[in-house]
């Protein structure tokens, strides 16, 4: 039979339960870290614009910076992992990061600071597919998207751990620490990764319990109304999460008038709420499944009933003054879409196979990546040429939750995973025959 046909799904051992979750530990703590190093900058905003001298647009354009090679990172990555070995991707990744944080660790200069970004943006670019791919590869399709749930609560379970004990080492000794606090546990990891880490068992996962999974072309596949309409949400998503990291910190202290301690502590209030958010969702969308609910719904309906909710309260939070209402919706303008990501990522595993998945996801990250570059950049234009900053944060995130409501409910449509996987599988059977 061609190549191109369906591949085999004969019952193969399925992998150790115990393993699988191991693994799922580990990739949670490898985007606590991803996320951590993120918002590390921040966290430390105020302080860098102080210490280099430079203006809310310069620092606009090193958080921008981050996301120029992202989308390169993302695909050269995403497509070696069909290749080699996940194990070994994310080790040598988590190397890299450390080797752009050393230069942190003394003064810098801006362009320094601003080429230790762009290189770390680059190894990061593909950090969420992959472990994203690994932890799918682990799970059976109608149980993947709670672990992925609880992988994805690691880029918020991130920051959140990160915003009490950085913003801590950054008053206390200064922003430069902060990078050695993060340049220890990334160490750490690796070790403990590569003693306990494990590539996937190769077995069969190539099947979505209704149909079997086509072994359709990249060019098929990424014009396929499921992963265009993911594509999508994900972008919008992005645009807010983006904001979230390099932004919201600032717009606390210097937006809204709170201190640097206090700003640190609020700023767990949205990411405290996304790591539940992803791990609910993930649960969700299996219960919904396992139920006989359409993936249509507890895929698509779901993540992007998320995005839109997330981007009508940053619209709501923009017309309110500082005060508990405000962070009310702050907290849900920053922290639903990211509950969204685990549950949209599921559905691109419902539909490609196992062979093409890392590079597919790789394609979905450097997609949505462009928000991470666009999003810094339009803030930061807002704020400096506003008449008053709060006036510039205000428009800026009015903006963004426009985009996310009419964005994310046109998208939603795109996502019907069971029809598009059985698309796929006729197709790919017909051009074969």
């Amino acid at each position: 039979m061609s190549e191109t046909l369906t591949r085999n799904t004969a019952a193969v051992a399925p992998p150790s339960r115990s393993r699988a979750w191991i693994v799922a530990a580990l990739l949670f703590a490898f985007l606590v870290l991803n996320f951590a190093d993120k918002a590390a900058l921040g966290f430390a905003g105020l302080h860098i614009q102080k210490d280099l001298g430079i203006t809310p647009q310069q620092f606009g354009l090193v958080q921008s910076a981050f996301f120029w090679l992202f989308a390169v990172g993302a695909i050269v990555l995403g497509a070696l992992s069909s290749r080699i070995g996940v194990r070994w991707l994310l080790a040598v990744l988590m190397l890299i990061w450390i080797v752009t944080m050393v230069p942190l660790l003394g003064p810098v200069s801006f362009g320094v600071l601003l080429a230790c970004r762009i290189v770390l943006g680059f190894a990061e670019g593909p950090a969420y597919a992959l472990a994203t791919h690994s932890v799918h590869s682990w799970f059976a399709p109608e149980k993947r998207a709670l672990p992925g749930g609880i992988v994805t609560a690691g880029a918020s379970v991130g920051p959140l751990l990160a915003a009490p004990v950085l913003t801590w080492v950054i008053v206390t000794w200064s922003w430069h620490a902060a990078f050695g606090v993060l340049i220890v546990l990334g160490g750490v990891w690796a070790v403990v990764w590569l003693i306990f880490g494990k590539n996937a068992p190769s077995h069969t996962a190539a099947a979505d319990g209704t149909v079997e999974l086509a072994e359709a072309s990249y060019r098929t596949l990424l014009t396929t109304g499921t992963v265009v309409g993911i594509a999508l949400l994900t972008f919008f998503s992005y645009w807010s999460t983006t904001l979230k990291v390099a932004w919201l910190p600032v717009y606390l202290s210097d937006g809204l008038g709170y201190d640097t301690i206090t700003a640190g502590r609020l700023i767990m209030l949205p990411y405290a709420f996304a790591a539940a958010g992803a791990i609910g969702a993930g649960f969700l969308s299996n219960w919904l499944t396992v139920r006989g609910v359409s993936r249509r719904v507890s895929r698509g309906f779901l993540a992007g009933g998320l995005i839109v909710a997330a981007g009508v309260s940053m619209v709501a939070f923009t017309l309110l003054s500082a005060g508990l209402p405000q962070m009310v919706f702050i907290t849900l303008a920053f922290s639903l879409n990211t509950a969204a990501y685990a549950v949209a990522f599921t559905a691109i595993a419902d539909i490609v196979h196992p062979s093409k998945r890392g590079p597919i996801l790789g394609f979905l990250v450097a997609f949505y990546s462009m928000a991470g570059v666009l999003a810094p950049l339009l803030l930061g234009y807002f704020v400096g040429n506003a008449t008053d900053k709060i006036t510039g944060y205000g428009h800026g995130f009015a903006l963004t939750g426009i985009l996310m409501t009419l964005g994310g409910a046109a998208a939603t449509f795109l996502v019907r995973p069971e029809h598009d996987a059985a698309k796929l599988s006729a197709r790919t059977k017909e051009n074969a025959a």
